[in-house]
């Protein structure tokens, strides 16, 4: 069963994200500078920066020069907590559904029941949240393996927005610009329906199924 590792910066994004809603940091309020928010979440600096760098890309904070980072949002704060919790229970029914088939202890009907209820939740995150995420598996014979995602410019060049890469037994959850893409492994991103065609385009290249 896949070991989920969620970058410890996430992990502070959300621990933010949370103190904006519950409104020990006020809409419009200057919070303290990153080494400060370092102190107070108990990680470094730079994991500090790692975190508010992601609520900045969802418009949820915004760092100002020199006087710390001013909070934009409440309700992109609390879109994005309910986003990470849908993808948690998302995940962890892909990970039920391992242990049925690992144990097969209750036979194919349980089995079947199983995958139809992954197959309703998905359905329903899909059409609920349009950020429930799409899988792909790059042909061994891709270019584009052993690069990182930001050398690579996926998003740029696809649309898409990379948040795990499934990677032999390890899955990394909000891989950032320096994860590379490996032989075998299983890309989880972001997008429209055309953004699937694109990403296969992409690595693949047009001709190949």
């Amino acid at each position: 069963m896949p070991k989920i590792k969620e970058p410890r910066y996430h992990k502070i994004a959300q621990d933010i994200a949370e103190a904006i809603v519950t409104k020990k940091f006020e809409v419009g309020q200057k919070l303290h500078a990153r080494s400060t928010l370092a102190a107070t979440f108990g990680v470094s600096a730079e994991t500090a920066r790692k975190a508010i760098s992601v609520l900045a890309d969802l418009d949820i904070v915004k760092p100002v020069h020199g006087s710390g980072v001013e909070v934009l949002s409440r309700e992109r704060a609390r879109d994005f907590l309910a986003q990470a919790k849908e993808s948690r229970n998302l995940q962890e029914t892909h990970s039920e559904i391992k242990e049925l088939i690992a144990q097969q202890k209750e036979g194919l009907l349980n089995l079947d029941q199983a995958f139809s209820l992954l197959l309703d939740q998905t359905q329903r995150v899909r059409s609920q949240n349009p950020m429930s995420p799409f899988e792909f598996v790059p042909s061994s014979t891709s270019d584009k393996l052993n690069q990182s995602i930001g050398s690579l410019n996926v998003w740029q060049n696809t649309g898409a927005t990379i948040v795990a890469i499934l990677h032999d037994d390890d899955l990394i959850l909000s891989p950032g610009p320096y994860a590379n893409i490996l032989p075998g492994d299983t890309i989880y991103f972001i997008g429209s329906d055309k953004t699937v065609e694109a990403m296969q385009q992409f690595f693949d290249g047009p001709n190949n199924n």
